[in-house]
């Protein structure tokens, strides 16, 4: 049995060893090189900073607004997901065969031999049951169709992205822009489309909207403020350099001194200076 004062002694360490870490600085000492470690909260703003160089999370409101969007944004993937997913079990549970399929296919079988290792005698059967000959033949036809789509919306995507990438040329040339620079500005255009595909429509990509929207009124708007300053100005300037002196004396004023009279040239006047 331990006594009381061997317990004493085991709990005044604890209090010293305690006492001690709290002391200790959050700080990993390599030779000379001291790195001072973040906690989790630090950690977890620098990334958040990193995503959204934009954001002020100093404000607590744009803070707690951001961590809002982005996990609104994480909870619609994750609900298109969990969506996708379900219906690929529904699928899969009432085609085991899809799901084999599906699975020779990831391993890196050829598509069409899987198709036929794994529904062989049913394909065989629907090319030669004259039932599904119509719809076989739609089929068909639907798929010529397609890919004719595809290839007109390739040659239109390849004709607009030259287009495009020669206007983009053009204003970089124009504004002064690094290549890194012109890069991160496509990736946020990607990257709101790609959201917007996704019905993912954040706080930051619509204030963003707004402030390009707004900015040829804002411009115009400072450009007048701007126009009437200086009118205003001017107008204070000349009535200050017209009141500082412009050799018209001031009737009834202190600074414009006593008006001096001029002799009346007459015979009175004349006498009273004679004498």
């Amino acid at each position: 049995m331990v006594s009381i004062y061997g317990c004493c002694a085991v709990c005044k360490c604890y209090i010293r060893a305690k006492q001690h870490r709290c002391a200790t600085p959050n700080k990993i000492e390599m030779g000379d090189n001291k790195t001072e470690t973040k906690s989790k909260r630090e950690a977890f703003l620098s990334r958040m900073k990193e995503k959204h160089p934009d954001v002020d999370f100093d404000d607590e409101d744009a803070r707690y607004g951001q961590f809002t969007d982005d996990l609104d944004a994480l909870e619609s993937e994750n609900g298109a997901m969990r969506d996708r997913e379900g219906k690929l079990t529904t699928m899969f549970n009432s085609h085991p065969q899809a799901a084999a399929m599906m699975v020779d296919w990831m391993d890196g079988g050829d598509p069409v031999v899987t198709l036929v290792k794994r529904f062989g005698p049913e394909l065989s059967e629907a090319l030669q049951d004259p039932e599904k000959q119509e719809q076989l033949a739609a089929a068909q036809k639907d798929y010529l169709e397609r890919v004719a789509k595809e290839k007109e919306l390739e040659a239109q995507y390849q004709e607009n992205l030259s287009a495009s990438l020669t206007e983009l040329d053009k204003v970089q040339e124009e504004l002064g822009l690094t290549d890194e620079k012109a890069d991160e500005a496509l990736k946020l255009i990607i990257k709101i489309a790609n959201d917007a595909i996704m019905g993912i429509f954040t706080r930051e990509s619509l204030e963003m909207v707004l402030k390009a929207i707004n900015y040829d009124t804002d411009v115009a708007a400072a450009d007048y403020e701007g126009e009437v300053r200086g009118k205003n100005t001017k107008i204070t300037e000349k009535l200050r350099q017209k009141g500082a002196g412009d050799g018209v004396p001031v009737l009834g004023g202190k600074s414009g001194g006593a008006l001096k009279t001029q002799p009346v040239d007459d015979i009175f006047s004349q006498a009273a200076m004679a004498r």
